[in-house]
């Protein structure tokens, strides 16, 4: 998968890493290069209404909604309450052209799309539609989200394979999942993108290789689409996403794709009148459900489009870079390996920092309350890690900020 390059937006430049100061920080340049200063994203603050007095460095959990978005779902809202009857008798119809513009954007089939209201869910019904036998088993990762794992340890025994943090490339992933294969290995069920370590684990090539190997993809693709140009384009048997993190549609708005040989397994999660159509339309019918932000969906990647993807790609990209660049320059704090072009990066924090669940949550949230800097703190044995995000609304400074303020709570 090719990923657009990190620009250069100024030529200002960190100096060379130096001695460490009173607060532990060493230069910024001190993880191996200088560091460009991105600039701002030309708007993208005035695109969104958060808050002004916190540095918003964690759209990647659960993002941001821009206000022409906003705006449109408004609209469709007052709509259902100016009619229920009309909305709600012809709503199956424009989920039909919403997905239809969804596809169009993504590069998919329009037929194997079908809306639903987050991974977690698309997981479960993924799952749900594949047939297993006594002594199969479900191959997963150390790095895979934790609801993805339980749902599919309700279905089979799992083996985990173990990648740690510190391989090297996409190579080196491929053939630690590839090496896990067993002959009881009947579904893989892997991160397109990890969430906390911020990897590309799903590549092409290692899910073909799965296929020549008869095992069944089941891909969380959480934070592909709108983050990379072709997020379906590995061929998995189940791949889903959301669209509320880069896609910038509203909350509660995903994605799931199947490939044709699985589309007549398909079982909705709730009984509807749409049943008797089949999938994607009885994965989709909820009764009363508050459908507009599904409907609203198609005006995010209609933004994403108006602003420039590949700048917009880009520019988050480096904005997320700086950000670990500044956080590496910090005593103790360890860079971890990357996919090039991604706006999420992460870092190992020293030992015995944020190790538990517990931990890093009280470690985010003394953050949050203390400096007003939201980042994502995640939990692994023998120091935990932290991943900063890049978004059109972020500024350098709020980078700056965390990198300054953070040798404190690591002591």
């Amino acid at each position: 998968m090719t990923q657009p390059a990190e620009p250069t937006d100024r030529t200002d430049r960190t100096g060379g890493a130096g001695p460490a100061d009173a607060t532990g920080r060493a230069g910024a340049a001190s993880h191996g290069g200088s560091v460009h200063r991105p600039a701002e994203f030309p708007g993208g603050r005035e695109l969104f209404r958060l808050s002004g007095e916190v540095s918003h460095l964690n759209h990647g959990s659960f993002g941001a909604v821009p206000v022409p978005v906003q705006e449109a779902q408004a609209a469709l809202r007052a709509e259902v309450h100016a009619d229920p009857d009309a909305f709600f008798i012809g709503v199956s119809g424009r989920l039909v052209e919403a997905r239809s513009r969804i596809a169009a954007r993504l590069g998919a089939d329009p037929d194997g799309l079908a809306f639903v209201s987050n991974a977690t869910e698309a997981a479960n019904v993924a799952l749900d539609a594949v047939e297993f036998a006594a002594g199969d088993e479900i191959l997963v990762t150390d790095h895979g989200y934790g609801t993805a794992v339980a749902a599919a340890a309700r279905r089979a025994p799992l083996t985990t394979v173990a990648l740690g943090t510190d391989l090297p490339d996409e190579d080196a992933v491929r053939e630690a999942v590839l090496a896990g294969v067993t002959p009881r290995t009947r579904v893989a069920v892997l991160d397109h993108i990890s969430s906390a370590t911020a990897r590309l684990i799903a590549s092409p090539r290692l899910l073909a290789e799965l296929a020549e190997r008869g095992v069944i993809t089941i891909v969380d693709g959480a934070h592909a689409p709108g983050m990379i140009p072709d997020p379906l384009g590995g061929g998995a048997d189940f791949w889903f996403g959301n669209l509320h993190k880069w896609a910038y549609a509203p909350s509660g708005t995903a994605i799931l794709s199947v490939a044709p040989r699985h589309r007549d397994r398909i079982r909705p999660p709730v009984r509807s009148w749409e049943d008797h159509h089949g999938y994607p339309r009885s994965v989709e019918n909820r009764a009363t459900f508050d459908y507009t932000g599904w409907l609203a969906a198609p005006e995010g990647l209609d933004l994403l489009e108006e602003l420039d993807a590949a700048k917009v790609r880009a520019h988050n990209s480096a904005m997320a870079a700086y950000g670990a660049a500044l956080l590496a320059g910090i005593r103790g704090i360890v860079p971890l390996p990357h996919t090039q072009g991604l706006a999420l990066r992460t870092l190992r924090l020293p030992p015995g920092v944020a190790e538990s669940p517990a931990a890093s949550a009280e470690l985010r949230e003394r953050i949050a309350a203390e400096q007003r800097i939201r980042v994502l703190i995640w939990p692994w044995p023998g120091g935990g890690g932290i991943r900063v995000s890049g978004q059109i609304y972020n500024r350098a400074e709020e980078y700056e900020r965390l990198a300054e303020v953070l040798p404190a709570y690591l002591r």
